[in-house]
């Protein structure tokens, strides 16, 4: 019977060994916080640049989504129930949402997308950002400049360029200063900025009556998301003005806007998986410098050239990543 019953003992001791170690080696399944300001964003690139380092979903990464549906006042709140969910790290695309989220913690690692994270106060510098934020910077005040550039190549004689905004992006001073510098840098290129502010679609129709009463020969779209968000109806809004219009984002060519400029988002997202990667392996998001975009694309729209009468330059359709005819 004592030989049976260590037999016994034994027998359960080597299937449950293995069992054991299964148990021991099981991956950890990291939480990952997405903290967006539009209603649902496309975060296709993000995930499948998860995926793409050998993360698989549902398995040891899973995201946890928190939507502001363009309200920012909606974000501090948001951000602060990603840090009591004790999310392991927060991802966070434009500069309201990240500085949300660096109210809400200064210890869970911060990977943005932003605008200017120094100019803005997220980071000391983007070789040495310090504390717990990193990522991405887009640059925007390059970024409007060469899109004013663009508009000039299409229209030579215009000098008067409406710049259609939404209040709040950035804080107040931060505000002013980009003011005096893209003021300053539109006047060496003979152009008058005349800044319309908006916060909602119901605000589009006197914007546009704005615009024509001022004079405005073209219009710049900031690369925000509310105005993301509504391209099809600014692009309307363009064409039925006759405004030559440039924005950000690449969707807002394919809705009806004349020409787009600004950093591809698929490599952006791609790109801010790679961090995401190098934090969860122990790296401190201060300690890994912030990037800016290298891929751009250029795309324009032929319909909406036809119907405001512009030729496009043979040139700048040379130029072009995505030419909508």
């Amino acid at each position: 019977m004592r030989r049976i019953g260590l037999a016994v003992v034994l027998t359960i001791g080597v299937l449950a060994a293995p069992l054991a170690a299964e148990a021991q080696q099981a991956p950890r399944t990291f939480r990952i916080g997405f903290l967006s300001t539009t209603l649902r964003q496309d975060e296709t690139g993000f995930r499948q640049g998860l995926l793409d380092l050998g993360y698989v979903e549902g398995k040891n990464f899973r995201i946890e989504y928190r939507w502001a549906d363009d309200q920012y006042e909606r974000l501090p709140a948001l951000a602060a129930e990603l840090v009591r969910s004790r999310v392991d790290v927060i991802v966070v695309y434009g500069t309201p949402g990240s500085l949300a989220a660096q109210k809400a913690t200064t210890t869970i690692p911060i990977v943005i997308v932003a605008g200017d994270p120094v100019r803005s106060g997220l980071v000391a510098s983007l070789p040495r950002p310090g504390g717990n934020i990193t990522g991405l910077s887009i640059q925007d005040f390059e970024l409007i400049i060469k899109r004013l550039e663009l508009l000039k190549e299409v229209v030579p004689t215009a000098s008067r360029v409406a710049y259609l905004q939404v209040p709040g992006i950035q804080p107040p001073d931060v505000a002013e200063s980009l003011q005096r510098q893209e003021d300053s840098a539109a006047r060496s290129m003979g152009l008058q900025l005349q800044r319309v502010r908006v916060q909602g679609l119901s605000d589009f129709a006197g914007a546009f009556s704005t615009m024509a009463k001022n004079g405005a020969q073209a219009l710049t779209v900031a690369n925000v998301a509310p105005l993301g968000t509504h391209a099809a109806e600014i692009a309307a809004f363009a064409t039925q003005y006759r405004l030559p219009a440039i924005g950000g984002q690449k969707g807002m060519a394919r809705t009806g806007l004349l020409l787009t400029y600004g950093p591809d988002l698929s490599d952006l997202q791609r790109r801010s998986a790679i961090y995401v990667d190098k934090i969860l392996k122990g790296a401190k998001p201060g300690d890994l410098p912030v990037e800016q975009p290298t891929k751009f694309e250029l795309a324009i729209n032929l319909k909406t050239a036809k119907a405001l009468g512009l030729a496009i330059p043979q040139s700048l359709l040379g130029r072009a990543d995505q030419v909508i005819e």
